[in-house]
């Protein structure tokens, strides 16, 4: 199954709440917040105090990509205000392993993401301790934009390892995922997509919503041909 993480980075925080509830009804599966602290990236955006209000309107899992440094630090703020799935990027994390232990420590799903320029070879230890893994196709810091094409083979690597080893981790890509390229990186294996320009358009977030998961769902068919 394809499932979309709709970005509410992208969203109207006007009415967060009713935008997270449209994108829901469209067929949205997990809400992906992107927590940024403006060292790790250039860019500052939530915190704890923002998924705790997410929590209080959805029941979808709350998928949080901690794109800050000694994302350590803050685990246990996270676990107290809803976080199901916390990511952490291998890039700030000296004891990747330590940390994502920790976070299933404190009930929720570790994850861990990596960068364009980072390897897949870098997570190979510790893939058999997580959730998902998060692919990042664009440099990470703001939403909106282009996709980084020559990233889809990160993906089929991923993919390749998870069918060798018989390990269960899920397969997420962010950043221009659309759909011109939700095609792209189905093919390639990922299997959670995480979607907010492509989604939150005024008066379309439902229908957009929608039309993404159908694109999705299309593409894993093709796949299975």
């Amino acid at each position: 199954m394809i499932d979309l993480a709709f970005s509410i980075l992208a969203a109207d925080f006007t009415r967060l709440g009713e935008d997270i509830a449209a994108a829901e009804r469209g067929g949205g599966s997990a809400v992906h917040i992107d927590v940024m602290d403006g060292h790790f990236v250039p860019n500052i955006t939530f915190g704890p105090p923002v998924v705790e209000s997410v929590r209080r309107v959805t029941d979808l899992p709350l998928d949080c990509h901690l794109m800050i440094e000694e994302p350590d630090r803050y685990i246990a703020d996270f676990a107290k205000a809803g976080a199901n799935w916390i990511i952490v990027h291998q890039e700030v994390c000296r004891h990747l392993h330590r940390t994502l232990s920790e976070i299933k420590a404190h009930g929720m799903e570790p994850a861990v993401a990596i960068n364009p320029a980072t390897p897949v070879e870098t997570l190979e230890e510790v893939l058999g301790l997580v959730h998902h893994v998060l692919v990042m196709t664009v440099n990470p810091g703001f939403g909106g934009q282009s996709f980084i094409p020559k990233c889809v083979d990160k993906v089929r690597h991923l993919a390749r390892l998870r069918e060798e080893q018989g390990l269960g981790f899920r397969i997420e890509v962010d950043g221009g995922i659309a759909p011109a390229t939700v095609e792209a990186v189905v093919d390639a294996g990922a299997d959670l997509l995480v979607a907010g320009s492509a989604i939150f358009l005024p008066g379309r977030i439902e229908a957009n919503a929608r039309e993404f998961v159908r694109l999705a769902e299309q593409a894993r068919k093709k796949v299975l041909v």
